[in-house]
């Protein structure tokens, strides 16, 4: 049996307002991406996920969708859509398209509509509840800070919003709403798009039950997250669109699905459950969160490896067979992983960047790359709250400094400057000229200043440089069948230090090795082979049972 072509395929990232502006006006736009789709058929990879490009009134970065049938201006318009996407399709490269549809934003005319009147078409695509003793329904509280309802006079009623207040969650219960869902994703896949990554997905379902939750200490509010992720009729909601939209095209379909355990994975990206390819986890990206639970992910110290370890062994066992998963280090959300995991130092960057890489790419699953990734880009280090744009990071500053004085502005600053969404999501830095080669006009966020010796232009160019190692990685990722399918077994489970695993077959085995620490280590493997070749590494010369700062290599017997 031939496996899908996405469980081989490489995945590149594009946050459209920071990738390439094409008009002068500062912020990045399709003309701009098809511009540089060349640089991605360079690197190697075989699709492109494009964050929200629909209408917006971007309160939280166009994942508050005003029109889903229509382009944000600020972007360009369906006639560049076009474009891009026929540009894209010559060159042999796909689409993916990012569609959120847990919530809309309160300018769609969906909900324009449903917050008139009890008794309209749209009514009940929202989710409304009456006040309970003339306060909101219960105390849950948002992904961005406060309670999730909101109060519509006209309705005399209160909404629900797990994240904005401006950010509606749609009501699945609605039959006509998922069919409404349901035809404006088929517009898209009738326009030739490749697939789709649904934004929290699995946040659709909610609970029977709206009683109130238990907060953490000192907090108002209960966590909404753990409350209506993974709900009782997520799973048929899934299967009702893969029938209604994925059934009889070769798409590309991922879930986010924050809180998601391995066994809700096993369903929802199930090898034949007949709902999505795959999953985005989120639990490797909270293991170096604030002990603090009221602090939640605002925090600076570092992961500690042997954590890493056994949640990435976790989901590579758990879903072996079962279920695909998807791998990543960066996307929108997360800061620069070489700043994060890596060493941003100038002597290590490259070296702890390509380890990285080389761990992330050897696993089973579908690897994403987000743009400037490749390139070994880092955080932006802003120093001051002005410097940001990204509402969870305002938010976050406001309540924790202003309202509750938890933190002081200078820890809150640097947690900010360690983990804030905008890290991820300052311009691409193309060349080292002004604005990084991004723009002629005044970028709509800082452009980082070590654009000048980190820029795509000089990588191209440059022996052994980053981007040159992600071309190797994924050159071997479609050569090398062992990645896709063999079985994964960890070594040196409490090791501090080293990350070590293999991957095998019956014919087939890879011997992945990550020194996580600037300092050499010493680490002998009896199962080596004679016979066994060197396949890539970030030295060019292998020292054997030596390792060296940051050293990562893969043997191949």
């Amino acid at each position: 049996m031939t496996n899908p072509w996405w469980q081989s395929a490489v995945v590149y990232q594009i946050y459209p307002r920071s990738f390439q502006d094409s008009n002068g006006d500062g912020i990045g736009d399709l003309p701009g991406i098809t511009q540089r789709l060349n640089y991605v058929k360079r690197l190697g990879a075989d699709v492109i996920w494009l964050n929200p490009i629909y209408r917006s009134p971007g309160v939280d970065n166009g994942y508050d969708i005003s029109d889903y049938y229509d382009i944000n201006p600020e972007f360009g318009t369906m006639a560049d859509f076009d474009q891009l996407l026929a540009t894209a399709h010559e060159k042999g490269l796909k689409i993916m398209m990012d569609i959120v549809v847990n919530h809309s934003s309160n300018q769609n005319k969906w909900f324009k509509e449903s917050a008139k009147s009890r008794d309209n078409a749209y009514s009940d695509y929202y989710i409304w509840r009456d006040p309970v003793d003339g306060h909101a329904p219960n105390n849950w509280g948002g992904f961005f800070g406060g309670s999730v309802w909101e109060y519509v006079e006209s309705r005399q009623q209160y909404y629900l919003h797990s994240f904005a207040v401006e950010q509606p969650d749609l009501n699945w219960e609605n039959p006509k709403l998922r069919q409404s869902v349901y035809d404006m994703m088929n517009f898209w896949v009738n326009k030739g798009v490749d697939g789709f990554r649904l934004d929290v997905i699995n946040l659709i379902s909610k609970p029977a039950s709206f009683a109130d939750g238990q907060p953490n200490d000192g907090e108002p509010y209960a966590d909404i997250g753990p409350i209506i992720a993974n709900g009782p009729r997520l799973n048929e909601y899934l299967q009702e669109m893969n029938k209604q939209v994925f059934a009889g095209h070769d798409l590309i379909t991922v879930g986010e699905t924050p809180n998601a355990t391995v066994s809700d994975a096993q369903r929802l990206a199930g090898l034949n459950e007949h709902e999505l390819n795959m999953v985005f986890e989120f639990e490797h990206m909270g293991l170096d969160g604030n002990p603090n639970p009221q602090l939640g992910k605002w925090n600076d110290q570092p992961v500690k490896l042997v954590d890493l370890k056994q949640s990435m062994t976790k989901w590579q066992n758990g879903l072996h067979g079962t279920a695909w998963n998807s791998l990543y280090w960066n996307n929108h959300d997360q800061p620069r992983i070489v700043s994060r995991f890596g060493d941003e130092r100038p002597a290590y960057r490259q070296r702890s960047a390509k380890m990285l890489a080389t761990l992330l790419h050897f696993l089973q699953g579908t690897p994403y790359v987000y743009e400037g990734e490749e390139l070994g880009m880092t955080n932006a280090h802003f120093t001051k709250l002005s410097d940001y744009q990204d509402l969870e990071s305002i938010n976050a500053y406001h309540h924790f400094v202003d309202e509750e004085g938890v933190l002081s502005a200078d820890t809150m600053l640097r947690y900010l400057a360690n983990c804030s969404r905008d890290n991820a999501r300052t311009p691409m830095q193309w060349n080292g000229a002004l604005n990084a080669g991004f723009s002629n006009a005044k970028p709509w966020l800082p452009v980082n200043p070590n654009h000048n010796h980190i820029n795509a232009e000089a990588a191209q160019v440059t022996p052994n440089s980053t981007f040159s190692y992600y071309q190797h990685l994924i050159k071997l990722r479609h050569q090398l069948p062992v990645i896709t399918t063999g079985k994964y077994q960890l070594l040196l489970a409490d090791d501090t230090s080293v990350y070590a695993y293999t991957r095998q077959t019956d014919d087939q085995t890879l011997l992945v090795i990550c020194n996580f620490t600037p300092e050499t280590q010493t680490r002998h493997f009896e199962q080596l082979p004679a016979d066994a070749r060197l396949l890539i590494s970030n030295y060019d010369d292998d020292h054997g049972d030596t390792l060296r700062a940051y050293e990562a290599k893969v043997y191949y017997y």
